[in-house]
């Protein structure tokens, strides 16, 4: 129900809170809070990426921050009415600091506010040069010896590294550092993008051919530009490949192909980072600030080694080394491993007349690709979506507006429609054998990927196939290798040509034992996970994800990543977050994460 009474409760609430917040009266202003509320903020309040739980929560980051950050001024958005829906009043808001502008979504229940949304946008005197900012790109009139837009690139690009120093290095150059640079750019931070391959885009290029984006369109586009209307709803890996590259060229991101770093070092005494970079056979000592690891969830290999590999006569292979199925037409073929990537290549595999037997360790979660976009998605990325007004900016923030904490409850409602609405389905899985799982808390997928990475699989047509037993499918745990075969620790022989060890990947926390030391690891701690005590994501609860795109217990080093649309979102709260340092702006971190867990 829409009415004056929903506008005037809102702006009441507000009202209270500014005049709580002007008289830095913290207890009034937590008062303003249910017993059970949330106030997360992103960088605005804190400098951080942290939630707050309860009045006692509230009052004690405004007890840290209030007279640090200054957070006043909240207001209704203009052009945005609250709406009212069992008995929550959501309403978006706009706010501002005492160096940035932001804004957020509110929700109330009985006149209190229940969950508090407040996501930092720009800092004042420092915004982006878009829109009105957007530059000439020219100078008009006549002058002699003048400088071309792409001359002063060319001279740009032959001078950072070299006769000047980034202000930050990105270790990575997939969609995440991709990202983290755009934002960069336009925030003027020097910075250079370090990645080893030969283009940008060679990461999903180099991957098994069928792959394809399981996210939908709307879910994926990165900063600035989005995808073009016309584009397909779930990209195959080639085009992201192709996107990445002209993205890069296009947002003119310092962007390093063939370039591996060999070794970084902090000092802590001048604050700078010595980052020993292979630029093409040539040795590069880069000194930045500011060091992001950009190394991707899906970057480091996780291999493990079984008795007897050294001597198999076949082909082992990661998931990650896996080109396609065009060499195994009639071989045999084991796959050790049930989600995503197993599923994909058995599928590839069969489609090339490839004998595929897929290897299930552990129960996998799995959804049809059309029931996740419809009950899932549909609500926030969807050409549906876009209709009802909720932009792809709208719809990240709404996301971003679920404490982590309570997430699982709007979740676990949608898997239960789909679990539904998809029985027969899951019957004939079960069927086959197959084991199934929703999560600890049944709370599926989006729950699964925060908590731990892995463990589900978005299903395109595999699962069919080991319905009808075209896919074989055992279980077990491999426990050796005995030429020509995988022997599992049942006894079963599985005799291969060819065993893709669909096995997952580490942690971003090994990136850094490699690149800078393992007492740097050990002193970040574990990367990813809510610390749920569930399955893969042991407790104490965190109340966000682990080391992500926030201050880490290593001065000025810093994680970066996930899904396109975790790349797209977070990327400016961490480019905020270099930005104000680099201009010297003062940045006290309330609640940095302690370390629970090393890996």
């Amino acid at each position: 129900m829409l009415d004056s009474t929903t506008i005037a409760q809102v702006q009441e609430t507000l009202d209270t809170l500014n005049a709580a917040l002007e008289e830095g009266d913290v207890q009034a202003a937590s008062a303003v809070f249910a017993t059970d509320s949330y106030w997360r903020d992103l960088v605005a309040v804190t400098w951080n990426l942290k939630t707050v739980e309860g009045p006692s929560g509230v009052a004690d980051m405004l007890n840290a921050q209030l007279n640090h950050t200054g957070p006043r001024g909240f207001a209704l958005q203009r052009g945005e009415t609250p709406k009212e829906d069992g008995g929550v009043i959501t309403a978006w808001v706009t706010f501002e600091t005492a160096v940035g502008r932001g804004w957020g979504l509110m929700r109330l229940k009985e006149g209190r506010i229940w969950t508090l949304l407040t996501a930092l946008q720009e800092l004042k005197g420092h915004e982006e040069n878009r829109g009105k900012r957007r530059p000439m790109g020219a100078e008009h009139g006549a002058k002699k010896n003048r400088t071309s837009w792409k001359e002063a690139r060319e001279a740009e690009e032959a001078s950072l590294g070299y006769d000047t120093q980034p202000y930050t290095v990105i270790i990575g150059g997939g969609q995440g550092g991709i990202a983290l640079g755009a934002r960069l750019r336009q925030l003027g931070v020097p910075t250079i993008v370090l990645d080893k391959h030969d283009r940008p885009g060679d990461q999903w290029r180099s991957r098994y051919k069928s792959l394809c984006l399981h996210d939908p369109i709307w879910y994926d586009h990165l900063p600035y530009i989005k995808f073009p209307d016309n584009w397909p709803v779930f990209t195959p890996k080639d085009k992201v490949g192709d996107w990445l590259e002209m993205y890069t060229k296009v947002m003119e991101i310092n962007y390093w192909t063939r370039s591996e770093v060999q070794k970084a070092s902090y000092d802590a005494a001048s604050g700078t980072w010595e980052v020993r970079v292979n630029r093409d056979g040539e040795e590069v000592i880069l000194r930045p600030t500011q060091l992001v690891l950009a190394t991707g969830m899906s970057g480091k290999a996780n291999v493990p080694q079984f008795p007897g590999m050294d001597s198999f006569k076949g082909t082992i292979q990661h998931s990650s080394q896996h080109e396609g199925p065009d060499a195994w037409a009639g071989k045999k073929v084991v796959v050790v491993g049930s989600n995503n990537s197993a599923h994909d290549i058995c599928a590839a595999l069969w489609e090339a007349d490839a004998d595929v037997t897929m290897v299930q360790r552990s129960s996998t979660h799995i959804v049809k690709s059309d029931s996740l976009m419809e009950i899932g998605l549909g609500g926030l990325y969807s050409e549906e979506a876009l209709d009802n007004g909720i932009t792809t900016e709208k719809a990240d923030m709404i996301f971003a507006s679920l404490p982590y904490k309570i997430m699982h409850e709007f979740q676990i409602p949608l898997y239960d429609q789909m679990r539904e609405r998809d029985a027969d389905f899951y019957a004939g899985l079960e069927k086959a054998g197959f084991k199934l799982d929703w999560g600890d808390d049944g709370s599926g997928l989006f729950l699964k990927y925060l908590r731990r990475g892995s463990g589900y699989y978005i299903d395109v047509g595999a699962s069919q196939l080991i319905i009808d037993g075209e896919v074989k499918l055992v279980q077990g745990q491999v426990d050796h290798f005995d030429d020509p075969a995988v022997v599992l620790a049942d006894g079963t022989r599985l005799e291969a040509d060819l065993v893709v060890m669909a096995t997952g990947f580490g942690s971003m926390n090994g990136w850094a034992a490699d690149l800078i030391s393992q007492e740097v690891a050990d002193k970040v701690g574990k990367v990813w996970g809510l610390g749920s005590d569930t399955t893969k994501d042991p407790g104490p609860w965190e109340g966000e994800q682990r080391n992500m795109w926030k201050p880490t217990q290593q001065e000025n080093l810093w994680f970066h990543g996930g899904n396109l649309h975790q790349s797209r979102h977070y990327s400016l709260y961490l480019a905020l977050q270099l930005k104000a340092r680099m201009e010297g702006i003062d940045t006290p971190v309330y609640g940095l994460q302690e370390v629970h867990h090393l890996s």
